[in-house]
């Protein structure tokens, strides 16, 4: 799909979509629970396809879950398998259900296929190779090399992490890990980065009926022997999705501003950062109720620290690419293990539209400018985020933009271009 994105002014008000990180984690704990959960807050007709994914995952270990109006409703307990042939779960392209699935899967003892699509395959899971090679339990890749093979029973007992990969491998654990007869610990080497989503993880297990909890900064304590427990919930809007529009209003904002929704601005996500960011480089947010109203101003460069909230590097970019001076994006290296090397394609798409940058393993530089034009279509590196991204620039450019590969969108917001729409910025698209 080719999306092309003209300049323009935005206004109006939108409602922010629902967290994709607490929806990975409301279904998967609704589905651990034996009895009948309710989700609300999630949209059947617009449901991303990494949420997608973890539903699957967790229909194939055995849960019931279907939409009732606008609940989704889940009936689960322990995961069912059963017979001697490997269970296949597709995980998609999604990194976080790959991750949280892979200890549930591993709570049972036997064998289980995780596989996936685009460059997940690729991305490292080092840290649960050398957990199951120390409790002598099978993980290797799958013959073809798309996949995980693995076989448990996981046991409980002492885990060391790296707290500088990722934090999907300690939320993993913490989902599988009460439910075994055993107490754990999980000790967590500094630099603990993205502790944001850990936290969030222990928020979602506690509405769920399950205690872990910190003995200090980096020693959590899992009891064992506990059962999730049925419960109701909402999910709610994501702060990732609704870094896209405040950027957007930032830069090109209309003279009433641009209203953003159904958030809430107490919220334990960690891309909440991205408000205070931009009002820290000279932007005009005003909280609301339910959310906040984003004007245009004047920004200055800033030294932005991508620790607890790497996945606003990309919209950051290009935040950055506005701003008088020239602006430092550092502990950014996980974001060359992402959908992308979100580093070196950002870099590339953004010195394709004429944006001065320049990076290195960790870190970006990028000097504000603008507004800015690209020559020639840029490319979607198949990640959702360098697309609403490259999408931003190209509202607040002075050229239409094309953007190939447009439809990665799906895999986290699939009604974006129908938003950016709606807030007055046009948008045309080309299926190809």
């Amino acid at each position: 799909m080719r999306a092309t994105v003209y300049p323009g002014m935005a206004g109006g008000s939108l409602r922010v979509p629902p967290s994709k990180s607490l929806a990975h984690r409301a279904v998967i704990c609704a589905a651990l629970a034996a009895g009948e959960s309710r989700l609300r807050g999630l949209d059947e007709a617009n449901l991303s396809k990494d949420i997608q994914a973890t539903i699957a995952g967790m229909r194939r270990l055995g849960a019931e879950i279907y939409f009732a109006g606008d609940e989704l409703v889940v009936r689960g307990g322990w995961p069912r398998l059963s017979g001697d042939e490997a269970w296949e779960i597709d995980c998609g392209e999604s990194g976080s259900t790959l991750r949280f699935l892979i200890p549930i899967a591993a709570l049972c003892g036997l064998p289980v296929v995780l596989f996936g699509h685009g460059r997940l395959p690729e991305r490292p899971q080092t840290v649960y190779q050398q957990i199951f090679a120390e409790q002598g339990l099978c993980f290797k890749p799958t013959p073809n090399n798309n996949g995980w093979l693995l076989r448990g029973p996981l046991q409980p007992g002492e885990f060391t992490l790296r707290g500088d990969v990722s934090s999907q491998f300690i939320s993993g654990l913490l989902f599988a890990l009460p439910l075994l007869p055993g107490d754990s610990t999980l000790h967590i080497q500094p630099p603990f980065e993205s502790r944001s989503y850990v936290e969030l993880t222990l928020a979602m297990l506690r509405q769920f009926g399950v205690q872990a909890g910190w003995q200090d900064e980096l020693n959590l304590h899992i009891p064992g022997g506990q059962q999730y427990q049925p419960a109701q919930a909402a999910v709610e809007g994501d702060f990732s999705q609704l870094a896209f529009f405040a950027v957007l209003g930032a830069l090109c904002a209309g003279p009433q501003g641009l209203r953003l929704q159904g958030v809430n601005p107490q919220s334990a996500q960690g891309d909440r950062q991205i408000i205070e960011i931009i009002r820290r480089m000279g932007g005009q947010i005003e909280a609301e109720p339910e959310g906040y109203l984003v004007r245009r101003a004047a920004l200055q460069a800033g030294h932005l620290d991508l620790a607890d909230c790497p996945d606003l590097g990309p919209v950051l970019a290009v935040l950055a690419a506005h701003a008088q001076g020239e602006s430092r994006l550092y502990n950014a290296g996980r974001l060359r293990l992402k959908e992308s090397d979100r580093i070196a394609d950002v870099q590339a798409e953004l010195l394709r539209c004429g944006v001065q940058m320049h990076s290195t393993a960790e870190e970006m530089f990028v000097r504000g400018g603008g507004p800015y034009a690209a020559a020639e279509p840029c490319q979607a590196h198949n990640d959702h985020r360098i697309v609403m991204a490259l999408a931003v620039l190209a509202a607040a450019g002075r050229a239409p933009l094309q953007i190939v590969g447009a439809e990665a969108v799906q895999k986290s917001y699939p009604n974006f271009f129908e938003d950016l729409q709606s807030l007055g910025v046009k948008v045309e698209i080309a299926n190809e």
